[in-house]
């Protein structure tokens, strides 16, 4: 195998956007890309990297942890994956293959991408970890020839599917740990919710004028499937082919939580709009307007007209200091630097 560090070489591909927004099915479809190799969801930056990581330079045996633990993730998924320490041999083989002893975290990441992609004959490796839309300024400046596709949904679609995400242990997900059910539940309200969208919204419309970030929305992409992939080819510098829309259909989420994948091809174009037929309160749904109005408007949601009762919008409020409280204490694990993923989240 040829050095693989060589900067004209590396021209990967992230997906990002909030969490529930189509960066796993955006993922899958550019995997059917005879030159891309799509990844597991690697949750690297915030919680294998901060910003304290980036000029550090790790010793051999750390650099070699770091590759282990990725081939880990990569083998199964970030939430149940095997001891790193499996991975000790082959993590040697990706180490070697940088052309220097100073290694750095980022380093490491570069490499494993490429290494991996090449191990399953593919040229270009594709990352779908959906908040590293919180680091694109980062990545745009890590990796200067990345190409970024930051997935944008309707806020109301991404409340209703956040809220019954812990349920998925439970629909036969059995890969799925309880505390990790547990954490998605802690994880919802719709404030919370609906603030983390304007934060990942945000955090890719500073990027607007880049030419290597582009926006899609989960809406357009279901419903025009072919015109919205020939444009996201068109901007990656990849073949455009028709294989690519015979993406299989699954439920989403840390790996697509493929063990519950139905298992049918194609797009489904009903996957839109599905709040309007129930899940939600009221009182969600205005919150959630109320929040993510501006936002809304700019990447062309229509805002209905909602009422909701006083009392449980104030007790909603009322009930947000625990949830977050909870939130925090079941993220702590995933979180390698606590003050840094807050802020990023403010």
């Amino acid at each position: 195998m040829n050095n693989i560090t060589q900067e004209n070489k590396f021209q990967p591909i992230f997906v990002v956007g909030n969490s529930r927004s189509g960066t796993t099915l955006m993922g899958n479809i550019l995997g059917l890309n005879n030159d891309v190799f799509t990844f597991e969801e690697l949750h690297f930056f915030g919680t294998l990297w901060s910003q304290s990581d980036r000029h550090k330079t790790l010793t051999l045996n750390q650099a070699k942890a770091l590759a282990a633990k990725l081939l880990a993730i990569q083998d199964e998924d970030v939430i149940s994956h095997k001891d790193p320490k499996l991975f000790a041999d082959e993590a040697k083989i990706v180490i070697d293959q940088l052309s220097t002893q100073s290694y750095t975290a980022t380093d490491i990441l570069q490499t494993f991408l490429t290494y991996t992609a090449e191990k399953n004959q593919r040229k270009i490796p594709c990352e779908q970890t959906p908040r590293n839309v919180l680091y694109i300024t980062e990545l745009l400046e890590l990796y200067p020839h990345c190409h970024i596709v930051n997935m944008v949904r309707d806020p109301r679609d991404v409340l209703l599917s956040q809220k019954y995400k812990w349920k998925i242990r439970f629909l036969g997900a059995s890969n799925i740990p309880y505390r990790e059910a547990i954490r998605a539940w802690t994880n919802y309200h719709a404030i919370t919710i609906s603030k983390l969208w304007n934060v990942a919204v945000n955090a890719a419309d500073k990027h607007d004028n880049s030419d290597r970030v582009m926006t899609i929305r989960f809406e357009d992409l279901i419903t025009q499937p072919e015109n919205i992939l020939r444009q996201v080819c068109d901007f990656t510098g990849l073949e455009f082919t028709p294989q690519m829309l015979q993406v299989s259909q699954s439920e989403g989420g840390v790996s697509s939580h493929k063990k519950i994948a139905p298992g049918q091809k194609g797009i489904d174009s009903s996957s839109t709009g599905k709040w309007k037929k129930g899940g939600l309160t009221q009182t969600e749904i205005y919150l959630c307007q109320q929040i993510t109005q501006d936002n809304m408007t700019k990447h062309n949601y229509t805002i209905e007209p909602i009422t909701a009762n006083p009392i449980r919008i104030v007790l909603a409020w009322l009930f947000l200091p625990v949830k977050l409280t909870l939130a925090v204490l079941f993220n702590l694990q995933r979180m390698k630097n606590i003050v840094e993923e807050i802020r990023k989240r403010i």
